[in-house]
């Protein structure tokens, strides 16, 4: 049996954002992914991002979830860097 894929957006925030250049992204993921997979895929891509990786919150369609919540095909997922300031 085939791997069956899903697809998410990704909403970038702060360091992602600026790292990427754009504010989301669309992702094809293998079903069964955990939404911490997303943040270590970006980091592949873009390794300077490393440093936010223990510390970036993850949220699946404006929820807070832990990093090993399952990814469904259509959820928006947020990466959240802490936010400098404050």
């Amino acid at each position: 049996m085939s791997q069956s894929t899903i697809t998410v957006t990704v909403k970038l925030f702060a360091a992602y954002q600026e790292a990427y250049g754009v504010s989301e992204l669309i992702l094809e993921l293998p079903q069964d992914t955990p939404v911490s997979a997303v943040c270590d895929r970006l980091i592949t891509e873009h390794p300077e991002l490393t440093k936010w990786r223990d510390i970036t919150r993850f949220g699946i369609n404006l929820i807070f979830v832990e990093p090993d919540s399952l990814l469904q095909d259509g959820d928006e997922v947020v990466l959240i860097p802490p936010v400098s300031g404050g």
